[in-house]
């Protein structure tokens, strides 16, 4: 199948899954996740009508935002150290990936830069997974308030990354952790902290993740085949 055509058939999954659980699909967000493939295969999919890409390595990032004619949307969602801030600054609508105080505060530093706000995400890690990034689901919350303070920076909710399963079902408990988290949070009323964005499931579980409340959904490899 052709990237086209796998867009199409997500976008009816997407469809399904949110109507299934009772909600508006135009909630959802699908961010193609274009770590690895060359700029022609985004070009493909810009094309197919698809605007929002996250990439996952700056360096990759860096040369494809120079390659990349087309006026896509751009989300950083892989791990991202400190020192390699400046290099994506101004050039991301989002970042989800933000779990520790540190790495907020040079997002700060680089925004204020610039004079703009940069939107972020706050990473949860829900399973405990030592190989994955994260704060811990108690930590989430001061965390978030610590990034409150920061004038440069806006939280707009959580992310996660869960296990691997080939069951997607199973994967369905870390998904309705991440909106219980959520929801406390936004209970807080913490100022300048709009728990809007659940950014959670991948290509082999975001139907689970939808019906848990996703709100955005990072896929790959059912877009752009098996790298």
């Amino acid at each position: 199948m052709t990237i086209s055509e796998n867009l199409a058939e997500i976008h009816r999954r997407i469809r399904t899954a949110a109507e299934s659980a009772g909600r508006n699909p135009d909630e959802i967000r699908l961010v193609a996740v274009s770590k690895t493939r060359p700029a022609a295969d985004i070009s493909e999919a810009f094309a197919a009508g698809q605007l929002l890409f996250g990439e996952n390595y700056v360096q990759e990032f860096a040369a494809k935002t120079a390659e990349v004619q087309e006026l896509v949307i751009w989300h950083f969602i892989g791990h991202l150290q400190s020192n390699k801030v400046k290099y994506i600054a101004g050039k991301v609508a989002l970042i989800h990936s933000v779990d520790r105080l540190a790495l907020a505060e040079e997002i700060n530093r680089q925004w204020g830069k610039l004079g703009s706000v940069c939107n972020i995400l706050v990473q949860v890690n829900i399973s405990g997974e030592t190989s994955k990034s994260g704060t811990t689901g108690a930590g989430s919350l001061q965390l978030v308030r610590e990034c409150a303070q920061l004038p440069n920076v806006r939280v707009q909710g959580l992310m996660t990354m869960p296990p691997f399963f080939d069951d997607p079902e199973a994967a369905r408990p870390c998904f309705a952790e991440l909106r219980h988290i959520s929801q406390a949070i936004a209970a807080e009323r913490i100022a300048g902290v709009e728990m809007q964005e659940l950014s959670m499931g991948m290509s082999g579980d975001f139907e689970a993740a939808i019906q848990e409340g996703a709100t955005l959904v990072r896929v790959g490899t059912a877009i752009f085949g098996s790298r």
